[in-house]
C-alpha cells in the first residue's frame, strides 16, 4: 500500500510539476513575445524612424535604436528598409547586408502583408524572442521598412529555471507528505486487519466460508441495520427455502417476520439455548452480539434443529426403558409362574387358573380398549407403553373405558403429541409415587368429541402450591430435586402456545391434581420468535 500510493503520489505530483513547468515557460514566452512585438510596433510608428528611414539616415537610427532598447531592456532593436537591409543594429558591421542573414527570416509577413508577428531564433546575439512590425510611411500608405526588437530568452530560460527550482521543491514537499500520509494510513488499515496482508485475508476468508458450511448448525449474521451479511447452506435448508436462495442483502425481517435478533442487538444481552418454534418445527437457538471497540455492531444466530438431538435421545431411552420394561416384566412374570406352578403342585388348579385368567384378562382388556378407542397406532403405542411403566413402578394407570380419541388429525404431529401426552403421564405417576408409593391410581380420560381432542389426567400427588399454580410452566420451575428438571412442562406449553390449544391445571381433595390438555382440531398456527 505504502509502495502503491508513493507511486501514485509520484505520478499525479510529476504530472502536476511537468504541467506547471510547461505552462509557465509558455507564458513567459507568449508575455516576452508580445512585448517585442509592441516595443517594435511603437518604434515603427515614431516619425523620427519614418523619417530616418526614408532618409536612410543610419546614424539617426542607430542612436535611436540603441536609446530605445536600453530603455526598454531589450537585448537589440534592428531598423531595415522595405528590402530588409539593416539601416541600424547594435553591431555596425551588419549595418547594410540582409536581416535574413541572422536568422533566415526575410520579413516578409510584415514587409509585404503588412502585419506585425513574433518568432524565435538563434541569432548573432544569441536565443531570442522577436517581435517584427512594418514601418508604414504616413503620407502615401507604403510599407517603407520594418523593425525588429529581440529579447534574450537566457534571461527567461534563468527566470524559468528559478521557478522550477521552488516548483520542484515543492514537488518534493507533496511528495514526501504523500509517502508520510500513505505511512500512516497503511498502518491505521493494518490495525485495523491485524496486521494480516491481503493474501493472508483472502485465505482467511476461504477458511471462514468452508468453516461455515461445514458446521451442522445454521448460522445467519446480521448488522446494525439488521441486514443479514453472512449465511451457511445449513440456514438455508433449516429454514425450509429453497436451496439457491440468497440471503446475504435481505432484511432479517423479510426473512424472519418476527425474531429477537435486533432485541439481541440493541440490549447487548446474549442468548443462548433458546427453544423456539419455526414452521411446526422446535429449535435450539443461540444469539451473541458482534462487537468492535466497545461498539455492537451486529448479531449472529446459530440454530439447529432439537429433533435432530431429541430423537436420537429418544430412540436410546425407548430402548433403555424396553430393555428396563422386560427386565421387570420377566422377573414378575417369573414369580408368578412360580406361584403358579406351586399352586398346580399343591392341587390348588382353581386358584392357578384363577390367577391366570387375572392377568390376561388385564392386558386384554387395555389391548381392545385401545384398539376400539385409539386407532392411531403411535398413541396406541405411547398409551401402552406408559401402562407397562406404571405397573414396573408399582402403580397402575387407568384409562376411562368411555374414552375416545379417534379424530386426531393428520396435521397434528405425532411425535410432539406423544411428546407432550407423555410428560404429563410421567409427571402424574412420579408425584404419585413420591406421595403415596406403590398401590397409587392415575388416572386418563380422553374424548374427541366437538372441536377439541381432550385429555385429562389425575394423579394422587402431593397437589401443587398456590404459589406455583401460574408458575409451574416456566422454563426451570419444578418441585423436584436437580437442575436438570423444569423442562418438560415447559416445552408442553411451548407446543400448545403453538398449536393454539390450552390446559388447566387444578388440586383436588384430599389429595391430587388434575391436568386439561385441549388442542383444537383445526388449529391458527403462531409464528414463535426465533
Amino acid at each position: 500500500m505504502i509502495l502503491l500510493l508513493g507511486l501514485v503520489s509520484a505520478l499525479q505530483t510529476g504530472l502536476i510539476g511537468g504541467f506547471a513547468g510547461y505552462y509557465l515557460s509558455e507564458s513567459l514566452y507568449e508575455e516576452i513575445g508580445q512585448r517585442a512585438l509592441m516595443v517594435a510596433k511603437t518604434v515603427a510608428a515614431m516619425p523620427s524612424v519614418i523619417r530616418g528611414v526614408k532618409q536612410r539616415d543610419q546614424e539617426a537610427l542607430g542612436g535611436l535604436s540603441h536609446n530605445m532598447a536600453e530603455t526598454n531592456d531589450a537585448l537589440f532593436i534592428v531598423i531595415g528598409d522595405h528590402m530588409a537591409i539593416r539601416l541600424a543594429h547594435p553591431d555596425p558591421s551588419r549595418i547594410g547586408h540582409s536581416m535574413a542573414d541572422d536568422d533566415g527570416d526575410t520579413g516578409a509577413q510584415a514587409l509585404i502583408d503588412g502585419q506585425g508577428y513574433v518568432a524565435m531564433a538563434e541569432g548573432s546575439l544569441g536565443l531570442s524572442m522577436r517581435g517584427k512590425a512594418p514601418i508604414v510611411d504616413r503620407d502615401s500608405g507604403d510599407i517603407i521598412g520594418i523593425v525588429s526588437v529581440g529579447y534574450s530568452l537566457n534571461q527567461v530560460l534563468s527566470t524559468i529555471q528559478r521557478y522550477n527550482l521552488v516548483l520542484y521543491g515543492v514537488m518534493g514537499l507533496m511528495l514526501l507528505g504523500s509517502v508520510l500520509a500513505a505511512i500512516v494510513i497503511a498502518g491505521r488499515f493494518k490495525r485495523a486487519i491485524f496486521g494480516l496482508e491481503p493474501e493472508e485475508i483472502a485465505a482467511l476468508f476461504e477458511e471462514r466460508d468452508a468453516t461455515l458450511q461445514s458446521v451442522r448448525e445454521g448460522i445467519i449474521a446480521v448488522n446494525r441495520e439488521g441486514i443479514i451479511t453472512t449465511f451457511n447452506r445449513t440456514a438455508v435448508k433449516t429454514l425450509g427455502l429453497e436451496p439457491s436462495t440468497r440471503l446475504a442483502g435481505q432484511p432479517i425481517s423479510s426473512v424472519l417476520p418476527q425474531n429477537d435478533l435486533m432485541t439481541v442487538l440493541w440490549t447487548g444481552e446474549p442468548d443462548f439455548d433458546q427453544e423456539v418454534w419455526f414452521k411446526d418445527q422446535q429449535m435450539i437457538v443461540n444469539r451473541l452480539p458482534v462487537r468492535q471497540g466497545g461498539e455492537i455492531i451486529g448479531v449472529v444466530a446459530s440454530f439447529r434443529l432439537r429433533d435432530e438431538l431429541d430423537q436420537v435421545s429418544r430412540q436410546l431411552t425407548r430402548i433403555q426403558q424396553y430393555a428396563d420394561t422386560l427386565r421387570s416384566q420377566t422377573h414378575e412374570y417369573s414369580n408368578k409362574l412360580h406361584t403358579i406352578a406351586g399352586l398346580i403342585q399343591i392341587g390348588a388348579n382353581d386358584e392357578a387358573l384363577a390367577l391366570i385368567g387375572s392377568e390376561v384378562s388385564d392386558h386384554q382388556a387395555l389391548i381392545h380398549l385401545l384398539l376400539e378407542a385409539v386407532p392411531d397406532p403411535v398413541l396406541a403405542g405411547c398409551l401402552l407403553g406408559k401402562y407397562n411403566r406404571a405397573r414396573e413402578m408399582g402403580l397402575k394407570l387407568v384409562i376411562d373405558p368411555d374414552s375416545q380419541m379417534a379424530s386426531v388429525p393428520n396435521a397434528l404431529p405425532r411425535e410432539q403429541l406423544v411428546s407432550v401426552l407423555g410428560n404429563l403421564i410421567d409427571n402424574a405417576l412420579e408425584a404419585t409415587r413420591l406421595h403415596g408409593g406403590e398401590g397409587g391410581l392415575v388416572h386418563l380420560s380422553m374424548t374427541d368429541l366437538g372441536h377439541d381432542l381432550i385429555f385429562e389426567i389425575e394423579d394422587q400427588g402431593p397437589g401443587i402450591a398456590p404459589d406455583q399454580l401460574d408458575r409451574i410452566f416456566e422454563k426451570g420451575v419444578t418441585h423436584k430435586q436437580g437442575s436438570e428438571h423444569g423442562i418438560g412442562l415447559y416445552l408442553v406449553r411451548q407446543f400448545i402456545d403453538r398449536w393454539g390449544g390450552w390446559i388447566t391445571v387444578e388440586n383436588l381433595q384430599p389429595n391430587g391434581s388434575r391436568f386439561t390438555l385441549y388442542l383444537p382440531k383445526q388449529p391458527e398456527l403462531s409464528e414463535p420468535n426465533s
